[in-house]
């Protein structure tokens, strides 16, 4: 493990630290039923019947799991 041979200052430290940013997410949207739904691309949506209970997983109209 890497052992810093001298203290690393306080504003050298902030400074690094401040350059970890959260980026946005990317969202794809699409229309479904006549609603605007807004996803992540690249991952498995959850599937609900008329009541809004979840029923499965899918991935480019796949059925990838069962909830």
């Amino acid at each position: 493990m890497a052992v810093p041979k001298r203290k690393m200052s306080r504003s050298n430290t902030r400074s690094r630290r401040a350059q970890w940013k959260a980026s946005e997410p990317t969202l794809t949207t699409t229309v479904e039923r006549g609603q605007v739904v807004h996803a992540r691309p690249h991952q498995a949506r959850v599937v609900t019947d008329s009541a809004g209970t979840p029923l499965y997983l899918e991935y480019k109209g796949r059925k990838v799991k069962d909830l």
